[in-house]
């Protein structure tokens, strides 16, 4: 099969155990894209928090964020885009709030919280990252009229989490997935990476079986089932390993470079 466009997941897939991009990844990606194999970033995290390692490539690439509600290339142009509107950002807090859970909602260069977690705080000591973090007691208030992508909830109390979850499936016209066991993240209804993925290949004018994607996580499964090559990490959840047209190692092993010597040899 002559491939055209490679997708990977960042967290747990390109990225290392130090949240890095590897040189055999790089160089993987990279002999790719000598080849004219387009490649792409798909990831849950907002632009902001992703861009830099999309230059750390060396390469064009466009970056798919916030789980598929975000398309831009790598110049800001951007490809596709879908907002979660106020009047359902507001029964989405309503229900977070009741249940007094922790939560943060993003825009493509914003994320909005309650107060400022570990999380937060590494991304606030990474000063090469052009992101605004606002602490509010009214998040309602806050992002009124602003384009919000995402809500990201966070709760080690996993009894509680799914009570939200519950309770958040009654709510119309949205989106839930997960990118660890502890979170649950929301979009608009229809947004995933899979779609994400579908709507960039048409875009280039690539069918989905000249397309390989990379993940690890159920966040990541949308994109495994579209395209016609979907590689799961070696240290992907097991539904994601059960979707796979093929399984590589481990994002601590290169992985990716891995795969691609394999898939494109």
């Amino acid at each position: 099969m002559n491939y055209k466009l490679i997708v990977t997941d960042m967290d747990g897939t390109l990225l290392n155990g130090e949240h890095e991009i590897s040189q055999k990844n790089k160089e993987a990606l990279k002999f790719a894209a000598d080849k004219g194999v387009n490649v792409a970033i798909a990831t849950g995290r907002i632009y902001e928090s992703t861009i830099k390692y999309a230059r750390e490539l060396g390469i064009k690439t466009p970056i798919i964020c916030c789980n598929g509600a975000l398309i831009k290339e790598s110049n800001g142009n951007i490809i596709y885009e879908s907002q979660i509107e106020n009047y359902i950002c507001n029964n989405i807090i309503d229900v977070l709030e009741k249940n007094n859970i922790y939560y943060q909602c993003f825009t493509d260069d914003t994320i909005f919280t309650t107060y400022i977690n570990e999380w937060l705080r590494k991304y606030q000591m990474q000063e090469d990252l052009n992101i605004k973090i606002i602490e509010t007691e009214n998040i309602k208030e806050q992002i009124l009229g602003k384009n919000i992508l995402k809500f990201l909830i966070i709760e080690s109390n996993l009894e509680l989490l799914s009570k939200v979850e519950c309770e958040l499936k009654t709510i119309e016209d949205i989106e839930l997935t997960k990118s660890f066991f502890d979170n649950i993240e929301i979009m608009k209804k229809g947004v995933n990476k899979g779609s994400a993925v579908e709507s960039l290949g048409k875009y280039l004018d690539i069918d989905k079986s000249e397309i390989i994607t990379f993940g690890d996580n159920h966040n990541d499964l949308s994109m495994i089932k579209y395209a016609g090559m979907g590689v799961a990490m070696g240290n992907a959840e097991d539904i994601v390993k059960k979707n796979a047209n093929f399984i590589t190692c481990k994002n601590t092993e290169d992985g990716v470079a891995k795969a691609l010597s394999e898939i494109l040899k």
